[in-house]
């Protein structure tokens, strides 16, 4: 019997996004009942916020810290390979948003430690050196969605789009039909926006 062949999804998050570690989980999900598999990358909204003027203060203060996640995760993807952002990525978002762990180092070392990583690559938090790598991870995700919208960004088949924005994550069968319905919708040639105003919070049980 042949094996069978997946379809590669990619994603590109920033781990401080409550609405992209949704999405994510939705995704892994989604590649227990359908043969996809994902392929994550790194985006970051303090890279595609930087220029903008009149952003609320608090926002400002989350961007700020939020340069460490992902200098950390580009460290991490180059000196592991690719394959370790989907643990790190985990590793990240469970403290992040299921814990409530602070964006400090203490917690992106304990994310490098369960996934077998030196704790020293906490040291690209306050770094530049790894910069123009995550504005290239940056721009090949948004260059393919535009820059108006944010994160999750995923790309199949040639198809890219933002989204989808959930709460809570769908699970098992339900997964998979939206996933079922995301995908008849982006492949519709000529089809760019469905939207509706968000009513409730992220919710990550």
């Amino acid at each position: 019997m042949p094996e069978q062949e997946f379809t590669p999804v990619d994603f590109w998050f920033d781990p401080i996004c409550p609405w992209a570690w949704i999405a994510s989980r939705w995704l892994l999900e989604v590649a227990k009942l359908r043969p996809v598999r994902p392929r994550w990358h790194v985006m970051s909204l303090s890279v595609l916020n930087e220029d903008k003027p009149d952003l609320p203060e608090r926002y400002k203060e989350l961007l700020d810290k939020g340069w460490g996640p992902v200098r950390v995760a580009i460290a991490a993807e180059q000196k592991a390979g690719p394959e370790i952002l989907g643990p790190l990525y985990t590793a990240l978002g469970t403290r992040f948003h299921h814990d409530k762990a602070p964006l400090e180092r203490a917690t992106i070392e304990a994310a490098l430690a369960e996934v077998g990583l030196p704790a020293d690559l906490a040291d690209a938090m306050d770094s530049a050196d790894f910069d123009e790598a995550l504005r290239a991870s940056h721009a090949d995700g948004m260059d393919r969605v535009g820059y108006e919208v944010g994160t999750p960004v995923i790309s199949v088949h040639g198809t890219s789009f933002f989204g989808p924005v959930l709460s809570p994550i769908p699970r098992g069968q339900d997964a998979a039909r939206l996933w079922d319905g995301v995908m008849l919708v982006a492949k519709t040639d000529g089809f760019f926006e469905l939207k509706r105003s968000r009513t409730r919070d992220p919710i990550f049980d």
